[in-house]
This record gives C-alpha cells, structure tokens and sequence, in this order.
C-alpha cells in the first residue's frame, strides 16, 4: 500500500513540474513574439526608430518618461535607409516592440513588410501631414534638413506617442513643445541668411540639400544626388561645370563623405565655392546633435558667403 501511495504522489508530481513548466514556456513564447500592440506585460514601452534624425527627435520627446524603452533598428553611422534591408536582429526588435517611428514619405521602403508581419504594431511616421518636395514624380522625404517641417515631425511623433501611452501624453506633449521652442532661434537665423541668398541659384550634391536651398528661398539649378559611393563619369562632371557656368551659381551644397571628390573638382574648375553641410543623418546619440550641427550648418554658409563678398 506504501509503494502504491508513493507511485501515485511521484505521477502527481511529475504533473505538475510539466504543466508549471509548459506554462513558463508559454509565457515567454508570448512574451518574446507579441509584435507590438500596446505596453509589454512590465508595463515598459518599446519604442523602435528607423534612423538616426527619427532616433534623435523620439529622444528629446520621451525625455524623462518613466517605463519608455528607446532603440534604433540602423546604426547611428548607418545614414539615409534608401533600399536599406531588414536584416534578422532587426526583425527580432521589431518582434518586441510596441511603436516604430519612422520618417515616411518614403525613405523606409520596408514599411508595408512590417505593418504585415506585425499588424499589432503601432507605426508612427513623422511627415503626415507635411508637404514634401517633389523630384519629378517622386517625393523627396528628407523634410528634417527644414527646421520648421522638423518641428512639425518633432510634434507629430508626441502626438502619435501620446495616442498610444495616454498616461504620460502630457509629458509627450510638453517634451515636444520644449524642444521646438528650442528650434526657434535656428529658424530665425535661417529667415535672417535667406535675406543674403533668396533667389540665388545653388548646385546641391545631395537631394536632401534641397530642403536647405528651398528654406533660404534659393533656387536649385541642377542635382546631383551623392549620398553614397559612386563613380562619376566625365560626362557628369561637365554637365554640374555647365550649371554652375550657366547659372551663375555661386554656392554648392555638398555632403563631404560622398561628394569630397565632386567637390574638389568645382573648387578647381569653376568660380564657385563648395560647402560641406552635414545632412544630419548620423551622428552620435545625443539629444542636442539636431541644434548643434544645424547651427553649424548655418554658420558654414553665413561664413562662406562673406568669404565671397
């Protein structure tokens, strides 16, 4: 009877240590493979940018609010995510996030892939509502190099925040409102250069510049967009020497990591000066790198331009 007795608590047991431990299991399975939708079960709230401008306006706006877990799918030295690929990590953040900001206007290609593997996430993309450029038939999304459509972004990524965490909309809010209030001289200034340069014609070596050429009311001439590693053919070289020539241009906007050479080439060959402005799409992680490097930016330019006078 002893023996029967003790097979019968052994069988009993082992029950319960497998159904506590098909539990466990379960519990992370869920836990690991939610896809967004709402804060995670220790009430932390994932938020997933695209890249870097988008990582560093989502920094200012959750400053300081408790449970917001902030990450960036793309390297901080990674810059613009033109035909950029989802790699496996990434989908692995993504598997464990409640929010992904992203630019829109489309800059992130992989949009629609992630709104179907992950139909519970929250997508917040920072140019609703904004006017874009348009580059024939074509949107040109790079609206961050405008301070005044950034601020609109910087808002739109509260406002979305706000809509999917109501606890702390204020805090998102106000974040918001205090960093935009911090973008406010640097719009003044540009207002205050766009004096010297509207209606001036310019060469931009990057299609994002075009947004700093249309905020200084300058006109764009010609474009040749150099945002990675390319060979430029002799053709090409004579076609920007031509516009600059015949546009009387004065000013080439150009990003030195890609457009060094192209550069180098009208310094020599023409009467213009190229400036290298920092399309702000890496940099280190630090919620003041948008003021600083847009304010060096301008003062690139304002001193080009007296250098020209």
């Amino acid at each position: 009877m002893k023996k029967s007795n003790t097979k019968f608590l052994v069988g009993i047991l082992l029950i319960v240590i497998a159904l506590v431990s098909f539990g466990s299991t379960f519990f992370i399975y869920q836990k690991g493979n939610k896809g967004g939708g709402g804060a995670s079960e220790d009430d932390t709230l994932k938020v997933v940018t695209s890249f870097y401008p988008m990582y560093i306006a989502t920094m200012n706006v959750v400053d300081e609010v408790d449970g917001v877990q902030l990450e960036s799918l793309s390297e901080p030295q990674t810059g613009c995510l033109h035909d950029y690929t989802l790699t496996t990590e990434d989908m692995r953040n993504l598997s464990t996030a409640d929010v992904l900001i992203v630019n829109g206007g489309g800059i992130e290609t992989f949009i629609e892939d992630v709104a179907k593997s992950y139909p519970d996430l929250t997508i917040i993309q920072a140019c609703d509502g904004i006017e874009l450029l348009q580059e024939g038939d074509e949107s040109n999304a790079h609206a961050w190099m405008d301070v005044d459509l950034y601020s609109k972004q910087v808002e739109n990524i509260a406002e979305g925040l706000a809509q999917c965490d109501e606890n702390n909309a204020d805090k998102y809010r106000d974040n918001a409102k205090a960093y935009v209030d911090k973008l406010i001289p640097i719009s003044k200034r540009i207002d205050a250069l766009s004096e010297k340069t509207a209606g001036a014609n310019v060469v931009i070596f990057h299609e994002a510049y075009d947004y700093v050429a249309d905020s200084l009311g300058m006109n764009v001439v010609f474009v040749m967009d150099l945002d990675e590693e390319r060979q430029i053919s002799a053709g090409e070289q004579a076609d920007v020497l031509s516009a600059i020539e015949n546009g009387d241009v004065k000013i080439v906007l150009a990003d030195e990591t890609y457009g060094k050479k192209m550069g180098d080439v009208v310094d020599a060959e023409s009467d213009a000066t190229t400036i290298y402005i920092d399309p702000l799409t890496r940099g280190e992680y630090d919620k003041n790198s948008y003021i600083d490097n847009m304010n060096n930016n301008i003062s690139l330019i304002e001193h080009a331009l007296a250098a020209n006078n």
